[in-house]
């Protein structure tokens, strides 16, 4: 094993690297490439190398002494890229074949909850129980006012949260919507109040027209549930009028943001910013009438979509921020046939047991410091780093940063609900919660995110790449081959580009191995050397 993957696997990923398992004519050449990727990986040992190298059907001595030549060259210290590609692939196929179930199998929620989410979850059928953990946090918190909570980094975060469930056609993505309901009601027979005294005062500001003693705007006018079809300068004005409360809104698909994103796209701004303390936004119009507002963005809010569409929605931002600072869930495909999942009630006793929590979220207030919340975030920290080094994903190490962050600010949201008292089961659930959310996003989006930052990167190029400076100082046709078409190029080319660099004094033959293979040594752009 190599940091938990089978050599098999690598080999494989690195054959298919350099182009397959080759044919008759150029068996010594690839094996040679093959062992000298494979010296980064068995501390330059032949004999190890051989154990996990198959021959190809090349004879049994010659196999070997190729391995050996390839060992004996001399080699630059850094991993080439190829072979960091091929460890990635590998990672990836380990993590599907693990348990058995694949990627299908998100991580399992733990049977012991903390009292709040298994009150919130009481009422939900098992299949729907992770979607519904997760699509809690972003109302509860909404009911926190002027709290901050301080993260490992030092810096004051409010509990800024945001769920999208992404997952299949008739997958029951409804299931959150009676949970939901249930931690607004306080919010929302406030706002109710306060709409009809806004209901009153258009009235009147209406029959007056341009009269002069019109009455002015209500004072207080805090509103903070939001339409899903807001547009931004009503974002902007309920914002200014919330007193530093969160606005709130849960939508039934995604693309109902659309309202928000007024001449750009606006709607992925807000998304960001929210997520980022002392932010500001705001606009500025020349109309008497017209909104001009300079605030700071406090929104929470969840929204459902299919897979395909959540897909689609994100396509044009993949590499800009929102994913990263979203919290995603799914549902698991039932079985075809499979029994219709049945909820329990949602009764009055169900309202009087949450209760308590609720008020407790809106009593908090100032800076809440949470030394258990604050070790875990470290902890979490470190695990993730660990997994990151494990599968070379630098996808998943900048998810896993504003995951991090999201995981903490539910162990705090979960430790103010609960009086300010630290539960055991709290620490279980928010790792879960983390694992499970980078999981949906690696599934869903790291594929589109690794191309997106793949093309960025070329486009970011100033020029033409120089071949020559990516060789190692020693090199065979077959590893100058296997280059140029990783950059690009077509194979036939390479005999003129090696005969060329001969002819211009940038590289010389050195020796012909035992195997009939041609080694090359760099005069020019040379690496350093170990």
């Amino acid at each position: 094993m190599y940091q938990g993957m089978p050599y098999t696997s690598i080999v494989e990923a690195l054959e298919n690297q350099l182009g397959g398992r080759p044919e008759h004519g150029s068996r010594n050449a690839f094996i040679f490439s093959m062992a000298c990727n494979l010296r980064y990986l068995c501390n330059d040992d032949p004999s190890w190398i051989a154990s996990l190298l198959p021959n190809y059907g090349e004879e049994q001595g010659r196999w070997m002494s190729t391995i050996r030549s390839a060992c004996e060259r001399k080699q630059t210290m850094a991993m080439p890229e190829i072979v960091k590609r091929a460890l990635k692939v590998a990672q990836q196929e380990n993590r599907c074949d693990g348990d058995g179930e694949g990627e299908d199998a998100p991580p399992q929620m733990p049977k012991k909850l903390p009292k709040l989410i298994e009150l919130l979850t009481s009422q939900t059928p098992e299949i729907y129980r992770a979607a519904v953990a997760h699509a809690v946090f972003p109302p509860l918190a909404t009911h926190l006012w002027r709290t901050r909570f301080p993260y490992i980094d030092n810096v004051e975060h409010e509990a800024t949260l945001m769920c999208v469930l992404m997952a299949g056609t008739g997958a029951g993505k409804s299931c959150v919507s009676d949970p939901i309901k249930h931690i607004m009601a306080d919010i929302r027979e406030r706002d109710r109040e306060n709409l009809e005294r806004e209901k009153a005062w258009k009235e009147e500001a209406s029959r007056k027209g341009a009269n002069k003693d019109k009455a002015k705007r209500p004072e207080n006018l805090v509103i903070q549930e939001i339409d899903a079809d807001m547009t931004n300068p009503a974002f902007v004005m309920r914002t200014a009028e919330a007193q530093e409360h969160f606005l709130y809104t849960s939508l039934n698909e995604i693309d109902q943001f659309d309202a928000l994103k007024g001449q750009g796209k606006q709607q992925f701004r807000i998304m960001c910013l929210a997520f980022d303390p002392g932010n500001t936004y705001g606009q500025t119009r020349v109309g008497m009438q017209s909104v001009t507002e300079r605030v700071t963005v406090r929104f929470n809010w969840n929204a459902s979509t299919t897979i395909l569409k959540g897909q689609q929605y994100f396509r044009n931002v993949l590499t800009d921020g929102p994913i990263s600072r979203i919290n995603f869930c799914t549902i698991p495909e039932r079985e075809i046939g499979a029994e219709m999942p049945v909820y329990g009630t949602y009764d009055d006793h169900f309202d009087e047991q949450l209760k308590p929590y609720i008020e407790n979220l809106c009593r908090a207030n100032g800076l809440v410091e949470c030394k258990e919340a604050i070790a875990l975030a470290q902890q979490l920290k470190e695990e993730n780093a660990d997994t990151a080094r494990m599968t070379q994903s630098r996808v998943y190490e900048n998810l896993s940063f504003r995951a991090n962050v999201i995981a903490y600010l539910k162990a705090c949201v979960l430790y103010v609900a609960n009086g300010c008292k630290w539960e055991k089961e709290i620490a279980d659930f928010v790792r879960w919660s983390e694992q499970y959310d980078l999981w949906c996003k690696m599934r869903f989006f790291a594929s589109a995110i690794e191309q997106a930052e793949t093309e960025g990167e070329r486009s970011n190029r100033r020029g033409p790449r120089n071949l020559l400076q990516l060789l190692p100082n020693e090199f065979t046709m077959q590893e100058a081959e296997t280059l140029r078409l990783q950059q690009g190029f077509d194979r036939k080319g390479t005999i003129q580009m090696l005969r060329m660099w001969i002819q211009r004094k940038y590289i010389i033959r050195t020796s012909v191995t035992d195997n009939n293979i041609t080694v090359y040594e760099k005069l020019k752009f040379r690496n350093y050397e170990k």
